[in-house]
């Protein structure tokens, strides 16, 4: 057992059948919780992290600011934390100030209908809306409050159906466009990577030998969309081109340093390369919708795509195959004759085939003919 600084006070770590745990003494009582982390420093991250919630928890008065901040440090690291940090602007003069059983449906509402106003779509409400309801549940698991409010959201929008073909995708390799930019576009319809993926892609998980890329942070995530995946011959060649120009660890770079996005490089591009309704999450599903169009397994698509399971590949990509439910299309046309369709006549199973036999036969075309001769 050791003890760290809880922030003025002493918390203590120990160790509980495997696991890692956090006990302080209070009101003359000793508090302790189990945690959910593997290694020291995570054990303290989360030792801390808990003794704070707890003493939040306490307080009937904890305001939503701090619950969506609390959980905005427990999550820290993780692409969710940053997103909680801008759209604080958004939500928070609306409702930070409060308490969770102060927020009314009309409240919400209220905020929707501001946020439209304000050019917002539904599809970026609908988000920023689902992070404050995660966090409020997620405070109400940890009965930091007693009940988490309702928290109603706009209807989540259909996805755009938009991706490129390949005269599409050659206009937009070989348009007028930052180098950077288009050595991105490649890695995204290149290996099916998100953004993020490849602006966060580091040289010294490109193995250029094997033309693998690895596009997760680490060994165990994050899993969203991440994966060790192959590369083409044309996309080596250009990592391997601009490995020989590169001045940071990062694969995509601009003036010597990291770039955080290409909104705007991006835009450029496309309107160099007379593209409209295009954004850079357009290639991945561009990648992915070319691979199902050429007959590529869905498990074989899910596997370079990171996705954990195919079901939501099917969902999204099956329909672009060329053979999807092309049998269960034949038998329901019903305008052709069973014989035209399939070389042979089915007999009701109930009625006997004249001059054949027994019930639940079927007969050939040859033999359909002949039985008319007769």
């Amino acid at each position: 057992m050791r003890e760290i600084d809880g922030g003025g006070v002493r918390l203590r770590l120990g160790r509980l059948k495997g696991r890692w745990t956090v006990s302080w003494d209070e009101g003359g009582r000793r508090r302790r919780f189990r945690l959910e982390a593997g290694d020291d420093k995570g054990a303290e991250r989360e030792a801390i992290d808990r003794y704070r919630l707890e003493q939040i928890g306490r307080d009937t008065r904890v305001t939503i600011g701090e619950i969506w901040e609390s959980y905005r440090a427990e999550k820290q690291g993780r692409r969710v934390a940053d997103a909680m940090r801008l759209e604080a602007a958004q939500i928070g003069p609306r409702f930070f100030h409060l308490r969770p059983d102060q927020i009314s449906v009309a409240m919400v509402r209220e905020h929707i209908a501001a946020r439209r106003a304000a050019g917002r779509g539904d599809g970026t409400i609908w988000t920023e809306l689902g992070h404050l309801r995660t966090a409020l549940r997620w405070a109400e698991a940890r009965r930091i409050i007693a009940h988490a409010p309702p928290i109603e959201r706009p209807p989540k929008p259909a996805p755009l159906d938009r991706w490129l073909t390949r005269e599409e995708i050659d206009r937009l390799l070989r348009c007028d466009a930052a180098p950077h930019v288009i050595l991105a576009c490649r890695l995204m319809l290149g290996t099916c990577a998100r953004p993020t993926a490849a602006l966060e892609l580091t040289w010294d998980r490109v193995n250029l030998s094997r033309r693998t890329v690895d596009l997760r942070l680490d060994a165990v995530g994050p899993r969203k969309g991440r994966a060790v995946v192959p590369i083409g011959a044309g996309l080596a060649a250009a990592l391997s081109e601009a490995r020989r120009a590169a001045l940071t660890d990062h694969v995509v770079e601009w003036c010597g340093a990291p770039v955080r996005s290409i909104k705007t490089g991006f835009a450029s591009a496309m309107r160099a390369a007379d593209l409209d309704d295009v954004t850079p999450h357009t290639l991945r599903h561009t990648a992915a919708v070319h691979l199902a169009a050429a007959g590529v397994p869905m498990a074989r698509i899910a596997q370079m795509m990171g996705h954990s399971s195919t079901s939501v590949t099917e969902r999204v990509y099956a329909r672009f195959a060329p053979d999807h439910l092309r049998a269960e299309a034949e038998i329901l046309d019903f305008g052709v004759s069973q014989v035209q369709r399939t070389g042979k006549e089915t007999v009701n199973p109930s009625q006997p085939l004249d001059g054949y036999g027994g019930p639940g036969r079927t007969r050939t075309c040859n033999q359909t003919v002949m039985s008319g001769l007769l």
